[in-house]
């Protein structure tokens, strides 16, 4: 395993609240490790659409998550709300590599974090299709220094 430091909140332009549900819970009374992703979904899907102007129904073009990973450093369990940060690590011609962070609330320190990449592609094709440039401009917005 790679020794990496745990990601702050101070290393995320974005953040969207979220409430853990009930069905989060696994038997051992944590939120399950699947979870996770759906929180993920939830981030980048809810400011690809509320910043870059994604159609989810009718675009002509959507994202396809091509790659995943997550590292998890603290539990967190339902009833807890939690902030979901977000950055762009590496914005391509036609994919992006979000970064996500878990975060309890009041905790500096992510419960969790990880990546998502997302392939853009012709809805009808699946052909891979350079990033639109509403979407674009809104991901620029929080690219992380290099």
């Amino acid at each position: 395993m790679i020794d990496t430091p745990i990601e702050t909140r101070d290393r995320y332009p974005r953040f969207l609240e979220l409430q853990t549900r009930w069905s989060d819970n696994d038997i051992y009374g944590h939120v399950n490790n699947v979870t996770y992703y759906s929180y993920f979904d939830t981030v980048v899907n809810g400011f690809l659409i509320d910043e870059g102007g994604l159609d989810i129904h009718r675009g002509k073009v959507i994202g396809v998550a091509v790659e995943t990973m997550c590292k998890f450093t603290k539990p967190i369990a339902y009833p807890q709300s939690i902030d979901a940060g977000l950055r762009v690590g590496k914005l391509g011609n036609s994919s992006v590599r979000y970064e996500i962070g878990i975060f309890r609330k009041d905790d500096n320190e992510a419960a969790a974090s990880g990546y998502f990449v997302h392939v853009f592609v012709d809805r009808a094709t699946n052909a891979p299709v350079p990033i639109p440039d509403t979407i674009r401009e809104a991901l620029s917005g929080i690219l992380a220094a290099s």
